[in-house]
C-alpha cells in the first residue's frame, strides 16, 4: 500500500482551513496547508458570512497542496446555513449567517401552520430557531424574491462542492441539519415543506457520503461527510459501543451513535435531534451553546482592551470559586454577537443567584455549566434511547480545556477520553480514505485513531475545592435554575 494523501478542507464558526493528512497504512499525519478566519460582516441589517472570501481561501489552500499529488479533497463546514442559485447557477445574494435575526418568532409561526410534534414526526431534529426549516420560512413568509427566482437550494459545504465540480448535490449528513429530512427515508419531508408553503423543487438530490462528486484541477472530489460534527464523530476512537461523544468547539454537541432515530414521544419532549452520520448511523444528541459563550466573553474583554489568551482565561477560572452560580447555556439571550460577560451577570441577577465579578469568576460560571449541561444531556439521550455509556469522548478544539475535561469526568461520573484535537479534519479524511478504498471501514478507522498519542484520559476524581460528591449535590441546584 504506497502513501495517500487527501486534502481536508474544513470551515468552523471561527476559522476556515485547508489541511493535508496523509496516510502510510497504520497513521495519520497532518500538515496544515492554510487557515484563514471566518469572518462575518452586517449589510442592511442582515448578518452575513463573507462566502466569497472564504472560497478564494479554499482555492488559495488546494493550491498549496497540489504539491502533494493529493488522492481527493473534501469539504465540511458547519450546518443549516445556504445558497441559493438561479438558473444559470449564479449564487443570489450573500449566505445569511444563522444567528441573524431573521428568525425570529419563525419557530412559532411554523407551529401555527403545523403542529410541533408533527414536525418532529417527519424530521426528528431538535427545535432551535437557526434551523433551516425556520430561515426558509422567514423567506417565505416577507415574500423574498430570492424564492421566485431561485432554481436550487445547496447548504454550505454542497454549495462549495459545486463550485469545486459543478455538481448540484446534498451531501446526507448536511442535508439532516436542516430540520427538512425525513429520519426513516433519508429523503427531503415534502410534506411537511408544503405545509408550510416552502418550495421543495429546489432541493437537490441528497447522497451518502463517500460519494465521488467530479474533480477540481484534475483532483478527484469526494463528498465527505458534509457536516463538521458528523465528521468529528467519524473520529472518535471509540473501542466499545457503549460510547457517547463529545464535539466540543463553538458548539457542543453531546450524543450517541445509533443504527436508527429514535422518534418517540419521550425524545420529543427531551428535544433532542436525530441527525444524520455516515454508514448509514443516527447522531442522538443535544446542542449545547458551547465555547460561544467563551469566545464572546473574551471578545468583550478584548474590546474593552484587555486581550486574554484561552489558556489564561482558564487559569483564572481554576483559582475562582467553585460553584458561585450556574447559567442556562442554551436561553435565548446568549445566541447573538454581543456582550456575554453582561448576559451572564444579568442571568444570574434575574435568577436571584450570587452574580460573578471577576473575569475567573465568570468563565468558571460557563465551565461548570457547560459540564453540568453534559450530565444532563447525558441522562436525556440515555433515557430517551436505553442506551448505555461507559465511557465519553470528547473531541475537537474543546479538549485543550483540560479544566473542563475534569469537570466533565467528575459531573457525569464516567471516564473521559480527549482527542483528537483535529477530529473534524481526520474524520473529513476518513471518508476520502474509505471510499478510495485505504482504508476497509469505519471500525478500522477508529482502531487507527485510537492509536494516536495525543488521547488523554480522565477519571472522576476530587478537584481543588469540589469533589464528585459536591458536583452531585451541585446538580440538583443547577437543574433548579436552568428548570
Amino acid at each position: 500500500m504506497s502513501d495517500k494523501t487527501v486534502l481536508s478542507v474544513d470551515l468552523g464558526a471561527e476559522s476556515g482551513r485547508v489541511i493535508a493528512v496523509k496516510f502510510d497504512g497504520r497513521s495519520f499525519t497532518q500538515e496544515e496547508l492554510h487557515r484563514f478566519p471566518n469572518t462575518t460582516t452586517t449589510v442592511n441589517s442582515t448578518l452575513h458570512w463573507d462566502f466569497l472570501r472564504l472560497w478564494r481561501d479554499i482555492q488559495a489552500g488546494i493550491e498549496k497542496g497540489t504539491a502533494l499529488n493529493p488522492a481527493s479533497i473534501g469539504v465540511d463546514t458547519w450546518g443549516v446555513d445556504f445558497g441559493l442559485l438561479d438558473k444559470q447557477g449564479n449564487l443570489i445574494g450573500n449566505l445569511v449567517h444563522y444567528r441573524d435575526g431573521r428568525t425570529d418568532n419563525m419557530m412559532e409561526r411554523a407551529f401555527a401552520l403545523v403542529p410541533r410534534a408533527e414536525i418532529f414526526a417527519q424530521t426528528g431534529i431538535q427545535f432551535m430557531q437557526i434551523n433551516t426549516l425556520y430561515q426558509l420560512l422567514s423567506l417565505v413568509e416577507n415574500d423574498s424574491p430570492q424564492l421566485d427566482i431561485a432554481d436550487t437550494f445547496l447548504l454550505a459545504p454542497d454549495l462549495l462542492n459545486y463550485w469545486l465540480t459543478g455538481q448540484k448535490v446534498s451531501e446526507a449528513s448536511i442535508a439532516s441539519t436542516t430540520q427538512m429530512v425525513n429520519p426513516r427515508t433519508g429523503a427531503w419531508a415534502t410534506d411537511l415543506l408544503q405545509k408550510l408553503n416552502i418550495p421543495h423543487h429546489i432541493l437537490p438530490e441528497i447522497v451518502p457520503s463517500g460519494t465521488r462528486l467530479g474533480a477540481y484541477d484534475r483532483i478527484p472530489v469526494i463528498a465527505s461527510a458534509g457536516h463538521d460534527t458528523a465528521s468529528a464523530v467519524t473520529a472518535v476512537p471509540a473501542q466499545t459501543s457503549n460510547f457517547a461523544y463529545l464535539s466540543s468547539g463553538t458548539w457542543s454537541l453531546f450524543g450517541l451513535e445509533l443504527p436508527h432515530p429514535i422518534l418517540s414521544d419521550a425524545a420529543l419532549s427531551a428535544n433532542v435531534t436525530n441527525e444524520g452520520g455516515v454508514n448509514g448511523t443516527i447522531r442522538l444528541l443535544k446542542n449545547l451553546m458551547g465555547m460561544w459563550l467563551l469566545q464572546q466573553s473574551r471578545a468583550a474583554w478584548a474590546a474593552e482592551g484587555e486581550a486574554l489568551s484561552y489558556a489564561e482565561l482558564v487559569e483564572m477560572a481554576q483559582a475562582a470559586q467553585p460553584f458561585r452560580a450556574f447559567i442556562n447555556v442554551n436561553d435565548p439571550m446568549f445566541v447573538k454577537h454581543g456582550d456575554m460577560p453582561q448576559r451572564i451577570q444579568t442571568f444570574c441577577q434575574q435568577t436571584r443567584q450570587p452574580v460573578p465579578q471577576s473575569k475567573g469568576e465568570i468563565v468558571r460560571t460557563i465551565l461548570e455549566s457547560l459540564a453540568m449541561g453534559y450530565r444532563a444531556s447525558r441522562e436525556l439521550v440515555t433515557a430517551v434511547s436505553n442506551h448505555p455509556v461507559e465511557v465519553i469522548h470528547i473531541v475537537g478544539g474543546g479538549t485543550q480545556n483540560k479544566l473542563l475535561n475534569q469537570m466533565t469526568a467528575n459531573a457525569t461520573g464516567l471516564p473521559v477520553v480527549t482527542g483528537p484535537i483535529e477530529a473534524t479534519v481526520i474524520g473529513n479524511a476518513i471518508v476520502q480514505l474509505i471510499a478510495l478504498g485505504e482504508i476497509a471501514d469505519l471500525s478500522q478507522a477508529r482502531d487507527i485513531v485510537a492509536s494516536l498519542d495525543e488521547l488523554e484520559h480522565y477519571e472522576p476524581q476530587g478537584t481543588t475545592g469540589s469533589t464528585t460528591a459536591v458536583w452531585e449535590e451541585m446538580y440538583g441546584r443547577y437543574q433548579e435554575i436552568v428548570a
